[in-house]
């Protein structure tokens, strides 16, 4: 098994929005649920200009996972 860099980071596995690993609930859906196993990594500014985050149905700037496992 490959060992995956994680930047000190968990993706919420609802919207896949990344967040410390000291943060306990997603602070875009509210999920306590996380993943540490992800990979790809988006950083989203203004979503509302942004063709991507519309096709990844994002709505808040901030990072994102690309696939959560």
């Amino acid at each position: 098994m490959s060992r995956r860099i994680t930047f000190g980071l968990k993706a919420c596995v609802k919207c896949k929005r990344l967040v410390e690993e000291k943060e306990k609930v997603c602070p875009v859906c509210g999920s306590t649920s996380f993943s540490r196993e992800w990979s790809g990594m988006v950083i989203i500014y203004k979503p509302e200009e942004s063709q991507l985050a519309k096709m990844l149905k994002i709505t808040k700037p901030g990072r994102y996972a690309i696939k959560v496992i």
